[in-house]
């Protein structure tokens, strides 16, 4: 199989822009997802982000995940697990309003920290919209206009940790799933793998890779682009050695935004616009209930509810 899609962002800047763009392009059609290095953050940053992360959990949630095996009795399961996932999450939300000095139990310099982490990845999502509406030969601003709405784009971070697991062959660490959202910006472990995408009917590993960023499209970026870019099938594989460390940053449309193809692309393309319209918000009241299932049925359920309801485009003057 071809080799995972990894782009040297630097290379943007030089005579090797058009063919990195063409990886880009590639990715985003066959893959679901790509791997960027030299993205503009600091690895100073991304290693005080990773201490800090492994430091709280370590302090504050491990013994909580302990205690939640032992009450399931999950140590000593003996056949498949469908309904829970083998991770320690918690949430922050960034946009519209941020949280993060709400949340407790995290220390001061961890909540300034993962601010200043998490701005530097607004600019980094915004930066790649913009990549791939050149790719798309669209104008420039379009993709962050279509997930504004009213109040500007979602855009929050799920910090997990994945620690060792008894029986990883009887428990995920995350069940499949593709992302409801527009853009995934994840800095995951270097040292513990784990993380897999569906291509061509077959799991492949995305490379850990030390001072990284992977980049993966929700169903949203698979919806404005009338499927010309796609949202990708993951997983987690729990690990029986190593705790893997995962901060997924998703950044949104806003809950009022309104979705649906690029005029341009369905001109261009000539065929007819094949994805519903619909509001943010009511899709993901629907992906609530159906993560771990296809994408498919979710997009023939807002297509039924779009014949009911009448929405206007979003403005692009």
């Amino acid at each position: 199989m071809e080799a995972f899609p990894i782009i040297d962002m630097e290379k943007l800047n030089g005579e090797e822009r058009a063919a990195t763009m063409e990886v880009i392009k590639d990715a985003c059609e066959n893959w679901g997802f790509f791997e960027l290095m030299n993205h503009g953050i600091s690895h100073e940053l991304m290693d005080t982000v990773e201490m800090l992360t492994k430091g709280h959990y370590k302090k504050c949630m491990e013994q909580r995940f302990k205690e939640m095996v032992a009450n399931k009795g999950l140590e000593a399961v003996q056949s498949e697990i469908n309904d829970l996932d083998w991770e320690s999450t918690f949430f922050l939300r960034h946009l519209p309003v941020s949280n993060i000095f709400e949340i407790p139990d995290l220390e001061e310099d961890y909540r300034k920290t993962m601010k200043e982490f998490a701005e530097k990845l607004e600019k980094l999502a915004e930066q790649l919209l913009d990549l791939l509406c050149e790719n798309l030969e669209i104008e420039k601003g379009y993709l962050k206009k279509a997930f504004y709405g009213s109040k500007g784009p979602t855009f929050g971070t799920k910090v997990s940790n994945y620690p060792p697991c008894p029986c990883p062959e009887l428990i995920k660490g995350l069940r499949a799933h593709t992302d409801a959202g527009g853009l995934i910006l994840l800095f995951q472990d270097d040292k513990v793998s784990g993380l897999q995408l569906l291509k061509g009917g077959e799991w492949v590993d995305v490379p850990p890779m030390k001072h990284s960023i992977v980049i993966n499209l929700g169903d949203q970026l698979e919806v404005i682009t009338n499927g010309k870019y796609k949202s990708v099938m993951h997983r987690v594989i729990a690990q029986p050695d190593g705790n893997r460390m995962s901060i997924a940053s998703f950044y949104n449309p806003g809950s009022d935004a309104v979705i649906y193809p690029a005029p341009a692309l369905v001109e261009k393309e000539e065929q007819k616009q094949v994805y519903p319209k619909f509001v943010f918000e009511d899709y993901m009241k629907l992906y609530a209930g159906l993560k771990f299932q296809a994408k498919e049925p979710r997009f023939k359920a807002m297509k039924a509810m779009e014949t009911a309801v009448n929405l206007g485009r979003i403005a692009t003057v």
